[in-house]
């Protein structure tokens, strides 16, 4: 199963949900998809969404899947290896509408460079993305929020 997420921002990307549609219409994509579309105004015609879904929900999709495929944003990037999922980032582009900038291509880029994720800059290679996700074997997630704690409170102690 894939889950689609793009987020909450006030941003379209249609281009994404169109490339998905295209590919599930020639038969290269055969899964089940759910995607959460947030702002974005295309409908897709071959698989299920909801612009909007609550936490609980979101969870619940993440959890079925096998491949998330999702826009540069860090949250649902972080969110997905955390839980152990193979993850296609595709950056929003400022040229189409997508984002205000093209900062996504840089946060798309470290988590690459990672090798936790599969960056997809261009949605006519997400076929190519889709094989290649599902045929890597990714790094594991390794969090070091409690070193950063760490630091701090000894920091603080010697204050």
């Amino acid at each position: 199963m894939i889950f689609i997420t793009l987020g909450s921002q006030k941003f379209q990307f249609n281009r994404l949900l169109i490339a998905v549609d295209k590919l599930i219409e020639t038969g290269i994509i055969k899964e089940k998809i759910f995607a959460q579309t947030g702002y974005s105004d295309y409908p897709p015609v071959n698989y299920e969404y909801k612009a909007f879904i609550d936490r609980s929900e979101y969870a619940q999709w993440e959890a079925k899947a096998d491949l998330i495929i999702t826009h540069g944003g860090t949250g649902a990037i972080v969110g997905a290896v955390k839980n152990g999922k193979k993850v296609i980032a595709v950056p929003r582009r400022v040229e189409y509408g997508e984002h205000v900038d093209n900062h996504q291509f840089q946060i798309v880029g470290q988590f690459r460079d990672l090798d936790l994720i599969c960056e997809c800059d261009d949605c006519d290679k997400l076929e190519e993305a889709i094989n290649y996700a599902k045929s890597k074997n990714f790094k594991s997630y390794r969090s070091n929020t409690q070193a950063v704690i760490s630091e701090i409170e000894k920091y603080i102690e010697n204050i």
